[in-house]
């Protein structure tokens, strides 16, 4: 009987250490991929955009959506504007570069 008492305890404990290994690695990971991020946002007054992006938000492809907060952003060698819009109930977000154009 004591055999076995000792056996389950060891089982449980193997099993126990395994799961909380598992656990540390998916942490590791999580941390790695939040460090790559190199883009650099800046807020921008929506007063302050450059014309081309203000005459792009007033465009038949943006009726209806009203712009609520801006960014410059810089990532690599890409730099473009990311504006929030609303509709309604409805929110999204545009990326838009400094000649009025959608970024992909």
């Amino acid at each position: 009987m004591k055999k076995l008492i000792l056996s389950a305890a060891f089982l449980a404990f193997a099993g126990f250490s395994a799961v909380q290994a598992s656990e540390v690695n998916t942490m590791k990971n999580a941390a790695i991929v939040a460090v790559q991020d190199s883009a650099v946002k800046t807020p921008v007054k929506l007063e302050e955009l450059p014309e081309p992006v203000k005459t792009a938000l007033k465009s038949d492809a943006y009726k209806g959506w009203t712009a609520t907060e801006a960014w410059s952003v810089k990532e690599g060698t890409k730099e473009y504007y990311l504006i929030n819009v609303k509709k309604e109930a409805e929110t999204g977000s545009v990326k838009i570069d400094k000649d009025g154009k959608p970024v992909q």
